[in-house]
């Protein structure tokens, strides 16, 4: 099999869709033969792994080699607020660090590949008093596959966001589109977002995300945007 690098699936913003990207991806490189790992760093908003909003518990729930597997594995740090991670765990008398997150994800690649690592939120969400998502991802060996959504606005989020990465000398392995349940952009208008961030980034857009009604079993469609991608070194 082609090795894969282990990808940070990174948003520009938050809510935009990238559990359900981290999903697709876990469900597909299974289906391939490999052997990847999710991992959720910071979950905010949940007491624990398994609430129902959590976001691992929701990838473990719908891909089915996981399907009876702990998905507390998969969360390094897990805090009640739904907050920014170091707001979250000043809340909740916590400090966050960031060794300990280059560690798990260093014990996972051990026995797993490639790491399907989800960030919290957008790219300079704060983490620690002084680092950023960015700030993490600039000492990992990921490779950041920006999600964004479909609708109107995500030009500008998504052009910023790509900045930020090439000034930190990043290199995006690419731009997913995801629409949403509020998403009632025409098609059209998704397809000028697309050429727009392609136009002044450089950077293609692979595809767009559906919105699904069953995440067990996606249909072939919503694949479609990573079998775009080119999963290569930079």
């Amino acid at each position: 099999m082609k090795p894969i690098p282990d990808i940070s699936v990174v948003g520009t913003d938050t809510g935009v869709g990238k559990t359900v990207v981290s999903l697709l991806l876990m469900q597909r490189l299974y289906a391939r033969g490999y052997h990847p790992f999710y991992l959720k760093p910071f979950q905010t908003g949940c007491a624990t792994p398994y609430d129902a909003d959590s976001d691992a518990a929701f990838v473990y729930r719908h891909t089915a080699p996981l399907s009876r597997k702990d998905p507390g594995q998969s969360v390094v740090y897990c805090l009640p607020n739904p907050k920014a991670p170091y707001f979250a765990a000043r809340d909740a008398g916590m400090t966050i660090h960031l060794e300990k997150v280059l560690q798990a994800m260093e014990t996972r690649r051990s026995t797993h590949s490639p790491l399907i690592v989800e960030a919290a939120g957008g790219l300079l969400v704060p983490i620690t008093e002084r680092h950023t998502v960015l700030d993490l991802l600039s000492q990992t060996n990921c490779r950041p596959l920006l999600v964004a959504r479909a609708g109107l606005g995500t030009i500008n989020h998504t052009l910023l966001s790509i900045e930020a990465l090439i000034k930190r000398k990043i290199s995006p392995l690419g731009v997913i589109l995801a629409q949403s349940d509020d998403c009632t952009d025409p098609l059209h208008l998704v397809k000028e977002n697309m050429e727009a961030i392609h136009m002044f980034s450089g950077i293609q857009v692979a595809g767009v995300v559906p919105m699904l009604a069953d995440y067990s079993a996606p249909p072939d469609k919503a694949y479609q945007a990573l079998e775009a991608l080119e999963f290569s070194a930079p």
